[in-house]
């Protein structure tokens, strides 16, 4: 048995939805370089904005081949690579100690108790299967 055909949304929502999926995919590809950002959670969420929004983008990023297999996995099983897990929290966690370094008093542990938080949430997520 095949899936219901999605709502129609009107056009300023499907625009919306595509320009949010489009500032996740930014900030994803951003979190690849500057280590407070996540990029898994950021293409996870841009696939999320992207099905409601423009089904041609949702197919390039599930056809993509570094973002489509997560995708793919978060969807099927709610799965997060092991790498992209160990990643994360290395990069959370240089993340949090320059943050800590440089911020002013009063803020500086903020960046690490969200970043153990995010840690935490992936810790307990399904690894997806090696490819």
């Amino acid at each position: 048995m095949s899936a219901p055909p999605p709502p129609h949304r009107p056009l300023w929502q499907r625009a919306s939805w595509t320009a949010a999926g489009l500032a996740c995919l930014v900030l994803g590809v951003l979190g690849i370089f500057l280590p407070l950002l996540p990029t898994t959670p950021f293409v996870l969420l841009a696939a999320f904005c992207f099905s409601r929004g423009s089904e041609r983008f949702e197919t390039w990023l599930l056809t993509h081949p570094r973002f489509g297999p997560m995708v793919a996995d978060w969807r099927a099983r709610r799965a997060v690579p092991r790498r992209a897990k160990q990643l994360a929290w290395a990069t959370m966690t240089l993340g949090s100690v320059w943050a800590g370094w440089v911020m002013p008093a009063p803020w500086r542990w903020l960046p690490a108790l969200v970043c153990l938080a995010v840690a935490a949430w992936l810790w307990q997520l399904p690894d997806a299967d090696p490819r």
